[in-house]
């Protein structure tokens, strides 16, 4: 694994860093994960995203490029430990045009970025075996929802080998998972994500559910972020979006949180075509949704389409909890929105 390179007075250790190359790709309507492995020799590494090459790969595989002219670039933007290898790093990477321009299915290039602004994701996933989701017998169906939420027991719970390994990769990797809980429907879990700025927030995300993926490999497990993965009176999955800037958390006033509100009422449908696919399936005005046809917004309200958190009143100060974007809504295109929404307020 390592080489001596003997130098006139030193002996310099050179070393195998290990990179994985991690981009969404041009697959309709919902982005897929794509990666690959990139060897480097280095005499060290730091950490730094910028002294990281870029790289190109075949996009007529991806949905990203015709036949007769298949390069596309890979353009590091964020580096992350990867504890599962030795000198291992993992590296979300924007996808550019042979001539440097961000692709049209670089979604993360959309974002008016500004770290003033917070994300807290919380992204809902069912675990799924032989089509089923994980706990579901065979033939038939589990109890009805009411014993599985937050719960613990066998009957009431199911993966959680998986989930507690998804969580200590997520924490290795430097990602801010701020909780882990098991959701309304048997099979059903929820990680919650936090990052500060647009761009930022949509790498921890993609990253941690890259890292779902990879767990859910050794287990058999098939990862489903369907809005709606089980017809009938059973919860969707949702990726409710927490977020805030530097005037919501520190200036607040009533007025102000209001008037963010009316925006997003007024943008309703531009961001419902960007809150993921399907997502009509889940909004429904039942199982704690609104809605897609409708926009409210009201205090501790899990019906509503922004929810006003219960402590927000108190000073009105804080955060706001958007719950329209589906479980597989792109993170970039959500913060995209919702920072453009709340600027104009």
């Amino acid at each position: 694994m390592r080489s001596l390179l003997d130098t006139r007075f030193k002996i310099v250790i050179m070393a195998k860093y290990k990179f994985e190359y991690i981009w969404l790709d041009g697959y309709k309507p919902d982005a897929m994960i794509r990666s690959k492995t990139k060897v480097l020799d280095l005499d060290f590494y730091h950490g730094d995203v910028n002294v990281l090459p870029m790289w190109s790969f075949d996009g007529s595989s991806t949905q990203q490029a015709e036949g007769h002219s298949s390069d596309c670039l890979l353009k590091p933007v964020n580096v992350y430990l990867d504890s599962s290898r030795i000198n291992g790093f993992f590296v979300i990477c924007e996808v550019l045009n042979p001539d440097g321009t961000p692709h049209s299915t670089n979604t993360r290039a959309t974002i008016d970025d500004d770290p003033d602004f917070w994300f807290g994701f919380e992204q809902e996933y069912v675990l799924v075996q032989d089509d089923i989701p994980l706990g579901f017998p065979k033939n038939g169906y589990p109890r009805p929802q009411g014993p599985y939420y937050c719960s613990v027991g066998t009957g009431n719970v199911a993966g959680r080998d998986l989930v507690e390994e998804h969580l200590d990769l997520c924490l290795d990797a430097g990602l801010d998972i701020t909780g882990i809980n098991a959701e309304v429907m048997l099979g059903q879990w929820e990680f919650q994500v936090l990052g500060k700025g647009g761009k930022r927030s949509g790498d921890d995300l993609v990253l941690a559910r890259y890292l779902l993926h990879r767990v859910a490999e050794q287990y058999g497990v098939h990862i489903e972020f369907h809005p709606k993965p089980m017809k009938g009176d059973w919860n969707g999955s949702g990726m409710h979006a927490n977020f805030s800037n530097k005037k919501m958390r520190e200036v607040g006033g009533k007025k102000y949180f209001k008037s963010i509100c009316e925006k997003l009422g007024k943008a309703h449908k531009e961001h419902i075509a960007v809150y993921g696919s399907d997502n009509d399936q889940r909004l429904t005005g039942l199982h704690e949704t609104q809605s897609i046809e409708k926009f409210s917004y009201g205090i501790s309200d899990r019906g509503a389409s922004i929810r006003i958190p219960i402590s927000v009143p108190n000073t009105w100060k804080g955060y706001l909890e958007d719950r329209r974007p589906a479980s597989n809504a792109d993170p970039y295109l959500v913060a995209a929105a919702i920072i453009k929404t709340v600027k104009s307020a």
